[in-house]
């Protein structure tokens, strides 16, 4: 026999214990919910691939033949063990346990996942989570990921995807920037500041905002350019220039003053922060948990814009 299992082989297995545990034919059939004749063709089957007879028929009763008493032991001991299978995977659905693979972008990790793990992993004692933090996108399935924290206009995929909390990304500086270089009066005015921006923002060198006449573009050099939301906001603190930044690197300090809106009347609000999954027939507890959880910690209106 090949290592591998064939599963007509296994599903035999499992109707010859269900008709000696039946007592017969008819009865297995009802239990199985097949007709008698399927069930006597998997049974025909299996005699044929063993080549030996594991029951004497008769049309009063049926018993078991000397290879087919030996070969019900392995029998029930395979069905024993998918049932134990099916068992633990319905434990595994009906409450979070295991371990959970968490990718997220590394300073939204920093600032807000850092402070919610824990207390995510105080409700569900039987939990366990591995996250790894970074900002490249992440192949979930190949990479083994269960559940990922995305912040993006998101494109069609074969992902299933819910949004925890709405985004927004507005221009900000350091007020003694602003009291050296004076304060933009428009879009077009930020070609002669200093600019800091994000590399991975999807328009590359173009900031796009929306404003009092709709949506405007302005293509920009950035004086410096990083692909970490926390550097941006560390050379901004310092005066560096003028960085377009989510609320939720920028909004504490915003509310301490430390950092103030530049043009007030333009944002990016056309992206949000979404949970991504792998699209499968069932959705795990453990997922399902912390999705249910981030959505409760930070929508629909997000602390930081509180």
């Amino acid at each position: 026999m090949s290592e591998t299992v064939p599963m007509d082989l296994l599903a035999g297995m499992a109707v010859f214990a269900r008709v000696v545990d039946a007592g017969g034919i008819s009865a297995a059939a009802r239990d199985l919910r097949l007709s008698k004749s399927a069930v006597s063709k998997q049974l025909a089957a299996l005699e044929d691939r063993l080549g030996a007879r594991l029951l004497q028929r008769t049309t009063r009763r049926m018993s078991l033949t000397e290879a087919g008493a030996g070969f019900l032991v392995h029998c029930r001991r395979v069905v024993a063990e998918a049932e134990a299978a099916e068992s633990a995977i319905g434990a595994l659905q009906a409450e979070p346990r295991g371990t959970l693979r968490v990718n997220a972008p590394m300073t939204f990790g920093t600032m807000h996942l850092a402070a919610a793990i824990p207390d995510f992993l105080a409700l569900y004692p039987q939990l366990n989570v591995d996250m790894a933090l970074n900002d490249r996108l992440v192949d979930l399935l190949e990479e083994g990921y269960d559940v990922a924290v995305r912040i993006a206009r998101l494109a069609d995929s074969s992902l299933v995807a819910r949004k925890l909390a709405p985004a927004r990304r507005v221009m900000v500086a350091a007020p003694s920037y602003l009291d050296r270089r004076g304060r933009p009066a428009d879009l077009a005015d930020l070609a002669g500041h200093d600019v800091l921006s994000y590399s991975y923002l999807a328009s590359g060198d173009e900031w796009r905002f929306t404003g009092p006449d709709g949506e405007e573009s302005v293509r920009l050099e950035a004086r410096l350019n990083a692909n970490n939301g926390e550097i941006l906001l560390a050379a901004c603190l310092a005066g560096a220039g003028i960085a377009a930044l989510p609320t939720f690197i920028s909004g504490p300090s915003l509310r301490t003053g430390t950092l103030v809106r530049v043009l007030p009347q333009y944002e990016n609000s056309g992206f949000g922060i979404h949970a991504v999954w792998p699209a499968t027939r069932h959705l795990s507890a453990k997922v399902r948990a912390f999705v249910d959880f981030l959505a409760a910690r930070f929508g629909p209106v997000p602390y930081w814009d509180a």
